[in-house]
This record gives C-alpha cells, sequence and structure tokens, in this order.
C-alpha cells in the first residue's frame, strides 16, 4: 500500500467465498463511499499529525451493499488517536 487511503493489493488473497452475494445488490456504489470515506479520514488524521505510517483503511462494501470502512492501526497509533479523541472531547466539554 502507498498510504492508509490506497486500496492497492496488500498481499491478502480475496475469499470470494467469504460472504454471499445477491444479485441485484450494488456492491460497486457501496464500496466508492467507503474509499472516499477512507480517504477523507486518512488526510484528516494525518493533518492531525498521526503518524499515518502505522493505519491501513480498506474500503468494503457490507452484505446489503452499503460502504464499510476497516480501520486497523498499530498500538502505538491507537494510543496516538485516542489521545487526540481524548483532547477533542475534553474541549467539547469545555466549550458546552
Amino acid at each position: 500500500m502507498c498510504g492508509p487511503w490506497d486500496d492497492g493489493f496488500d498481499g491478502e488473497a480475496a475469499d470470494l467465498e467469504a460472504g454471499i452475494w445477491v444479485r441485484g445488490v450494488d456492491y460497486v456504489s457501496g464500496w466508492r463511499d467507503a474509499k472516499e470515506a477512507a480517504a477523507k479520514l486518512g488526510e484528516v488524521l494525518r493533518l492531525a499529525g498521526v503518524d499515518v505510517a502505522g493505519v491501513r483503511l480498506h474500503a468494503a462494501a457490507g452484505t446489503d451493499g452499503s460502504g464499510v470502512v476497516r480501520f486497523e492501526l498499530s498500538a502505538a497509533v491507537a494510543r496516538e488517536v485516542a489521545a487526540l479523541a481524548r483532547a477533542a472531547a475534553a474541549r467539547c466539554r469545555k466549550a458546552g
């Protein structure tokens, strides 16, 4: 992968039997929506100063065709994101 928003091949083979494919469900639109959402999340994390080298965002589609973003991160980056979220929550409490 080139970055957290790049949905390139990561070495894992696709398991086409892992889910049920329903005729008529638009999985591609859901995947495109998830890909866009993953790109936005990756950009915000980068702007917040998170080391995106430890982040993996994977776009997929759910069984109903809705977009799904899988968010995988290293333990160090998880602590970093938790600290950012804690600081944002504290600012919201002070403002409210």
